[in-house]
Formats: structure tokens, sequence, C-alpha cells
């Protein structure tokens, strides 16, 4: 992948990485519409273009909270603070299972602290964006003519795919986006 996944600047204002325009809408195309990795294959292309839009979106409406906000629970639902950790440790649980290995009790212990409270803005944004650049270079280091092979995820072992756990990260991770987005949105009374 050709971006750098870096934690914005504490004084950033966060401009939209793609430029803004009004409404909030972007004058650059999302990163899959812009003709870049055209030389990794066809899954791992979308997966990392997801990771880039992530990584992007994330900047823009959540990167200028406060700690407050980012650990503001409105009406009770998960912070945006959960979202951003959960974005990173599950990225590396899905490729963990993915490269067919089974999942470490640090990564199990790291899942069990996702919701708590009191998350740090620099901390939670390097964490993420740290997991980000990882997972970018473990899903491109995983040979296309792999996707078919069978895996099995978590205790149950439910059966799926290489292709599908790394379709998983992206289609995961984008729901996780909207979820910290509308978040940050009503944090921020927007």
């Amino acid at each position: 992948m050709r971006s750098s996944f870096t934690c914005p600047a504490e004084s950033d204002k966060l401009a939209h990485p793609r430029g803004k325009t009004r409404m909030g809408q972007s004058n650059l195309p999302e990163p899959w519409l812009r003709g870049t990795l055209t030389e990794v294959h066809a899954v791992p292309r979308a997966v990392l273009h997801a990771l880039e839009l992530a990584k992007e979106d994330l900047e823009r409406w959540c990167g200028g909270l406060t700690d407050e906000e980012l650990n503001a629970r409105p009406a009770g639902i998960a912070p945006v603070a959960f979202h951003l950790r959960h974005i990173a440790r599950s990225m590396d649980r899905l490729l963990t299972y993915a490269e067919g290995g089974q999942l470490a009790g640090e990564q199990i212990a790291a899942l069990k602290t996702e919701l708590d409270p009191g998350a740090n803005r620099g901390e939670v944004f390097a964490e993420l964006n740290s997991a980000l650049a990882r997972s970018a270079a473990r899903v491109q280091a995983i040979d296309p003519n792999r996707f078919a092979e069978p895996r099995k995820v978590g205790k149950k072992e439910l059966p799926t795919t290489v292709g599908g756990l790394l379709v998983h990260v992206a289609d995961h991770t984008q729901r996780h986006v909207g979820q910290a987005i509308t978040t940050s949105k009503i944090v921020k009374g927007r």
C-alpha cells in the first residue's frame, strides 16, 4: 500500500484527506477509484482500499475528538473508542485465522478490554494506525492461490476460507467505521 497510516496530530483540524468541498464531500474519489494498487490481485486490493478509506474517514470524523468525546456513550451505545479499538484488534484476529493460526491468549485478553472506559486519544489512534499498517502488510503477504483454502473461526470452528476472511476484514472494518462516525456525529451534536 502506498499510503502511510499515521496518527493525526493533536492540533490538526483534520481536513478531509481527499480534499473537502461543500457539504463535506471530497473532490477526490474514494481509494478504490484512484487507479492505485493495480499490481495487486483484486481481492487483496479491495481490502487494502477499504483499509485506506477507513483510515481517511476515521481521521476526518473522529480524529479531532477529545478524550472525553472518544469515551462518551450517548444513550448507552458503545463509544467511538470501542469501535477504533475493535477495528484494530479484530483485523488482527481475522488475519490470524486467514494465515492458518489460532488466537493467542493476549489477543483474547485484548478483546475483553475493547469497551474499557478512559481511552486516551493518542493511544487509541496510535493502536489503530499501527494495526492498519500491519494489516495491510499481512493482507499483501497472502498468496492469492490460497484464497479457496478452508479455515475455521472461533471456538465453534465455523467454516470459511482465506478469501472469505479477507473480504470480512474489509466489510467488518467498514461496518465499525460507520458506527464510529455516527457516534462521533452524535457526540459532537452534528
